[in-house]
């Protein structure tokens, strides 16, 4: 007897189901069946009259327990039993066919199921979540795995595949979490993307001769896969392909592997060594990203660059060396990377990414050969370890961070035709002694030696314009300094706190002083401020004891600001003709 629908609201849908809501919508409006009392509507016996069970037939019938399928049926539709959470057990006859996508999807309570010899192929989450199922025989017939088919089947520990099947597709068997071993046949080519994303079991995979590619996230997640062999067919390795894999110890990559994609072995923490063939020419940006284990790698000479984080983080790799081939260092390659002590250069490179050795504190001196053009923003930010450093002169700017934090950094020359020295170049390089600015140099950037406590005296060249905000703040030791002529402003605390200053001379030709310019340079005795200076920012000179002064030259109009100086120490300014015979 045929009953009505009990209308149900619909639970949130499974991933991509827009096909879902209309079949949900559809059988709605459909007839359902089942027994004519309530002792026997949750077993349904399909007559032998029908010969297929159409899309949505049982959908959210939880209360059912067990189907009997008649061998008249050739076909299951879709979503046909999906979310009979309560079905236990379910026969399918050899005269079906096909099983339609998303089936017996998150039927949890189905512990077995044998599919029949007659399917050729299971659907797209056929079998999705249904975490009581512990063992399913596929046929020999079935040539074919779909999208996500076992997804989420936690219950289940060992799969036979056979070898009719030629393709497992995406996600097949993500979320597996019992999963402990799986031989995959010979007849399968590749290995879709996600297929064993996820399985956190110890996990024993065989991957046939047969497979030519491994695909994207393919075994991201498998903790418990400690050991893999990749068959000498495969010729790329998919992105994120073992990311996450935190059980793995050792890889070998055969020779016909031309590509490693991106984040293919991030957060192997445990993986010790690698070898990567000569015949790989790319390696993906994060490859090996969080590799902790990782204490040395060979990179082949056929590779040209290495990408973005590469290998972020390995904070075990202790040496390295680039091949000839190289012509770039992607942004934080080797950021992070706390035990390198050293690393080769080759003379093929020409660009250093921003922060690529990042934090590398192990790293005590490096040349950077003539080919290299450009060195990143922060690209040897945080080595404190760093004494020594070779720039060439094909280099024509300091960028911004790059040697902040050096602070074993005790001296450094900085190549003949640098026009700029980038914000914080130099920053907190407490080591650092003295330093020689080129001609070349224009300007001097925001906080450029903040913080080089150790600096005695700077040589600033005649070629600078400008002297940045916070360009010497905190500079305590520095003595004198020399401001050339050709520099028209003082940015605001250009020499804040440099309580060893004891004499400052302001050029001619500069008009403004900044706030904060020379405040708390306690020890400054002799000051002149020419007549061609029109502002002076707030707090320019505070926190000086003028009280101890010896000279100071300043337009009338600024008097007040050295209010505590002796009278008899206080000038106006002599003509600029002085200052340029002078």
């Amino acid at each position: 007897m045929k009953t009505k629908y009990n209308k149900r609201k619909s639970k949130k849908p499974f991933r991509k189901t827009k096909k879902l809501h209309k079949l949900i919508r559809k059988t709605r409006t459909r007839k359902q069946r089942g027994g004519n009392d309530k002792t026997h509507r949750n077993q349904i016996v399909i007559p032998d009259t029908d010969t297929s069970i159409g899309e949505g037939e049982f959908l959210g019938r939880t209360d059912i327990t067990s189907v009997t399928i008649p061998d008249s049926v050739t076909s299951i539709g879709n979503g046909a039993f999906e979310g009979c959470s309560g079905l236990t057990s379910i026969n399918i006859p050899n005269s079906v066919t096909s099983i339609g996508d998303y089936a017996f999807m998150e039927c949890s309570g189905l512990t077995s199921i044998e599919i029949p010899g007659s399917v050729t192929s299971i659907g797209d989450f056929v079998f999705a979540r249904c975490s009581g199922l512990t063992s399913i025989v596929i046929p020999d017939s079935v040539t074919s795995i779909g999208y996500y088919a076992f997804l989420g089947c936690s219950g289940l520990t060992s799969i036979q595949i056979p070898d009719s099947v030629t393709s497992i597709g995406r996600g097949a068997f993500e979320d597996c979490s019992g999963l402990t071993s799986i031989v995959i046949p010979d007849s399968v080519t590749s290995i879709g993307n996600d297929v064993f994303n996820n399985n956190k079991q110890s996990i024993e995979v065989i991957i046939p001769d047969s497979e030519k590619s491994i695909g994207k996230d393919a075994f991201k997640g498998c903790s418990g896969l400690t050991s893999i062999v990749i068959p000498d067919g495969v010729t790329s390795i998919g992105s994120g392909a073992f990311y996450g894999c935190s059980g793995l110890t050792s890889i070998v990559i055969p020779d016909g592997v031309t590509s490693i994609g991106s984040g293919a072995f991030s957060h192997c923490s445990l993986l010790q060594s690698i070898m990567i063939p000569d015949s790989v020419t790319s390696i993906g940006f994060s490859a090996f990203i969080g590799c902790s284990g990782l204490t040395s790698i060979v990179i082949p000479n056929s590779v040209t660059s290495i990408g973005m984080s590469t290998f972020l983080f390995c904070t075990g790799l202790t040496s390295i060396v680039i091949p000839d081939g190289v012509t770039s260092i992607g942004d934080r390659a080797f950021s992070g990377c706390s035990g390198l002590t050293s690393i080769v250069i080759p003379d093929s490179l020409t660009s250093i990414g921003d922060s690529a050795f990042f934090s590398c504190r192990g790293l005590k001196s490096i040349v950077i050969p003539d080919s290299v053009t450009s060195i990143g923003n922060g690209a040897f930010e945080g080595c404190s370890g760093l004494t020594s450093i070779v720039i060439p002169d094909s280099v024509t700017s300091i960028s911004q961070y790059v040697f902040l934090g050096c602070s074993g950094l005790t001296n450094i020359v900085i190549p003949s035709l640098v026009i700029s020295i980038g914000n914080s170049a130099f920053f907190s390089c407490r080591g650092l002694t003295s330093i020689v600015i080129p001609d070349s140099v224009r300007r001097i950037g925001y906080k450029a030696f903040e913080g080089c406590s150790g600096l005695t005296s700077i040589n600033i060249p005649s070629s600078v314009t400008s002297i940045g905000k916070e360009s010497f703040k905190n500079c305590t030791v520095l003595t004198s300094i020399q401001i050339p002529d050709s520099v028209r402003s003082i940015g605001g605390g250009a020499f804040q706190r440099c309580s060893g200053l004891e004499s400052i001379v302001i050029p001619y030709r500069v008009t403004s002083i900044g706030d904060y310019a020379f405040y708390g340079c306690r020890g400054l005795k002799s000051i002149i401020i020419p007549d061609s200076v029109t502002s002076i920012g707030n707090n320019a000179f505070a926190e000086i004891p003028f009280i101890n002064a010896e000279y100071v030259e300043a337009p009338l109009r600024f008097h007040h600001l050295f209010a505590g100086a002796p009278p008899d120490v206080v000038a106006k300014p002599r003509p600029a003709s002085h200052y340029v015979a002078k």
